[in-house]
């Protein structure tokens, strides 16, 4: 598609949206406090805590892209029922292959579908988590994207922000850009033939933007990859807020075998972001390492917890974490596939059962979770 084209579609989006001033004066945008420990909503300047959930696959395991064209009603249930349970924000992951035709093409039909989701978002009163480039499912990863350099996929990457954020610059329902779920630089001197890492659960989380370091440091090579994503979101918008979802092992463990990291050092990589972003699941009787782990990723801009579940924890080891992190944590997103509680009464597996608990927990906290601690007058 010629660029003239791409901004006609573009235009056509997000005109009707911006004429109207009932919409348009809907939702504050969201912003970094001055102190950059948390956020606030401009133009009001009160606090704003991230309280919600990932809404990463339906109830089948099927991916937002498999059903927003034939199912819309149940997209609209579900942040209708996400919105209940006391969320504020909803992250939502996209696709590459879904969004591109080739490596500079977008495909329109999709930013129309993505426009449609964010106008939901507005409409139901949540920020949107806007997580892109994911892999997930590896059938549906194009030939043509996997035989590109290094450079000739960071610039379809960037091709895929651009075309976002054309679409969504004017819409306060953004909470922020996620560049990528869980991105990895290699390490060592060899070189990787597959840019995914390996599954979990059918699912490919861990995408690697190098597939060999050529004598560089895996930090610059992270820089480097956030500095073009960042560049190509604000060509078109200036004003949402940007981060990345990095893994825990993101930094080294303390001692003298620190482990493997992910080349994404927080203290060399957050110049060009807004706000940090980790994903940790707390381990059972090992509390105090996950909060160890959030601590380490403290480099004066706020933390976000983007990904947490009781999935290696019990249900009230999860919930001492969440209460615990609050000295160092700016907001929580857990997850949410589709189960409202009320069908999860009766769990029919192990899994339902923990995610039955885990809602219970999220709805009953959430007032308390979002409501700003008023500080002690000095």
């Amino acid at each position: 598609m010629h660029q003239a084209n791409l901004i006609a579609v573009c235009l056509t989006l997000t005109l009707p949206r911006l004429m109207h001033p009932a919409v348009a004066d809907a939702m504050p945008t969201v912003h970094v406090s001055d102190d950059k420990q948390s956020f606030v909503l401009h133009p009001t300047g009160k606090q704003f805590v991230p309280w919600g959930f990932n809404y990463d696959h339906d109830r089948d395991g099927r991916l937002l892209e498999d059903y927003w064209d034939k199912e819309w009603k149940t997209i609209e249930a579900d942040f209708a029922e996400m919105k209940q349970l006391g969320a504020n924000v909803v992250r939502i992951h996209l696709q590459f292959g879904k969004f591109m035709k080739d490596a500079k093409t977008p495909i329109p039909a999709s930013l129309r579908r993505l426009d449609n989701l964010i106008n939901l978002a507005e409409d139901t009163g949540l920020y949107v988590d806007l997580t892109g480039l994911g892999c997930y499912h590896k059938n549906d990863v194009p030939a043509w994207y996997d035989k590109l350099d290094e450079a000739e996929r960071w610039g379809a990457q960037a091709a895929f922000w651009e075309a976002v954020a054309r679409i969504c610059k004017h819409n306060p329902a953004i909470f922020c850009y996620d560049l990528m779920n869980e991105p990895v630089v290699p390490g060592g001197k060899g070189k990787r033939d597959d840019w995914l890492a390996g599954s979990f659960g059918g699912k490919h989380f861990v995408q690697f933007i190098a597939l060999e370091t050529n004598g560089r440091k895996r930090h610059d090579i992270a820089k480097a990859w956030i500095k073009q994503m960042v560049q190509a979101i604000r060509k078109h918008d200036k004003t949402h807020m940007i981060t990345v979802g990095l893994v825990p092992w993101s930094v080294p463990k303390p001692g003298p075998k620190p482990g493997i990291t992910s080349g994404f050092l927080p203290k060399h990589i957050h110049k060009d972001l807004d706000f940090i972003a980790i994903h940790i699941y707390p381990e059972k009787d090992k509390i105090e390492d996950a909060l160890a782990i959030v601590k380490a990723f403290d480099v004066g801009k706020p933390i976000v917890i983007e990904e947490t579940f009781p999935l290696k924890c019990g249900a009230k080891q999860h919930e001492r974490f969440i209460d615990q992190s609050k000295a160092h944590v700016a907001g929580w997103i857990g997850f949410y596939w589709g189960k409202t509680r009320d069908e999860l009464k009766q769990p029919k597996d192990i899994g339902e059962a923990i995610t039955a608990q885990w809602l219970e927990m999220f709805q009953r906290k959430a007032e308390a979770m979002t409501t700003p601690a008023v500080k002690p007058s000095p």
